[in-house]
């Protein structure tokens, strides 16, 4: 006498990675918002494409991928060409509305910006302690702000605007690739303060090749070469390299504020009193605390997953 089959209760297996996951058109134009908003990230003052990166679940798998390009190679790329595509779209959407900002509204623009930057320092001061303290890792911090700071300010009274060249923006793209090698560091900062900011926004929407050929190639160099690097040194260096992080922002962002926002002439350009000036750089200011603040808890939300990623990596 023959038995029914009982019916197969064994649960089907989650997928071992982002890459076994099934596709479809939804999971594809979600990877594409992310790297929409990881593009803006690249060149948005006080945040930085890593720090979106991570957020949005993209670091680990990129930098993971770029530190063995030869594992899973095609299965990798398939995965990022959303990703990659939107990055160029946010990149060019920005840049139209950074052209249109700068100018008259300089100050009030980069003064949000700082805003964005301030309200980061809690949660990245949380993320470089998650591993302890120890009296290097403050010495680490004070003195990369210190000397970034100095350098900036002596540069500052000193004018250092750099004239743009194919050099420069190959170099500018490399530093942007940093900022997404390293998360929290905002490349757009040093940008600003070399006089090249509004001007490779401008050649960004303007569709100049001249600009962006040179930036791209210098970002995807900087990243490649760098990824393996990166990699090693998080997982061996965690603390340090966290607080070396949390100073070059620090230095950099305090720096701001007398080199460009309170810069000789700023408030004539701006066309206001003082009162009107310092009244709309303090509202701006406020405004990216808060919307920083709220990005930063977004990020908490993430960070215990990435370290278990990490921690599946080792």
């Amino acid at each position: 006498m023959s038995q029914t089959p009982s019916p197969d209760t064994t649960p089907t297996p989650a997928p071992a990675s982002h890459l076994d996951a099934p596709e479809s058109v939804g999971a594809w134009l979600v990877r594409l918002l992310k790297g929409i908003a990881i593009g803006i990230g690249f060149i948005l003052p006080g945040l930085s494409g890593g720090v979106l990166a991570v957020i949005f679940k993209i670091y680990d798998p990129m930098i993971k991928f770029l530190a063995n390009l030869r594992q899973r190679f095609w299965a990798n790329v398939r995965y990022f060409i959303p990703v990659g595509i939107g990055g160029v779209i946010g990149v060019v959407l920005f840049s139209i509305v950074v052209a249109a900002a700068f100018g008259r509204y300089e100050a009030a623009f980069v003064t949000l910006f700082i805003g964005f930057v301030i309200g980061t320092f809690p949660s990245l001061w949380r993320q470089a302690g998650k591993q302890g303290r120890s009296v290097r890792d403050y010495v680490i911090l004070g003195v990369a702000a210190a000397a970034i700071f100095a350098i900036m300010l002596v540069g500052g009274q000193s004018d250092l605007t750099v004239q743009p060249n194919l050099g420069v923006w190959l170099a500018s793209g490399a530093l942007i690739g940093l900022g997404v090698i390293v998360p929290g560091m905002s490349p757009s900062n040093f940008l600003i303060y070399f006089g090249l900011y509004d001007k490779m926004a401008a050649g960004i929407k303007d569709l100049d090749p001249g600009v962006f050929i040179p930036l791209f190639l210098g970002l995807v160099l900087c990243v490649v070469l760098f990824a393996k690097g990166a990699n090693w040194a998080f997982a061996r260096h965690y603390s340090a390299m966290y607080h070396f992080i949390l100073g070059m922002v620090v230095g950099s962002s305090v720096a701001i504020f007398p080199t460009v926002v309170f810069a000789p002439g700023a408030i004539e350009k701006a066309g206001q009193s003082m009162p009107i000036f310092l009244a709309s750089c303090a509202v701006m200011l406020v405004l990216g605390v808060v919307a920083s603040c709220l990005f930063s808890k977004l990020e908490d939300r993430y960070s215990d997953e990435r370290e278990a990623i990490e921690a599946s990596g080792n």
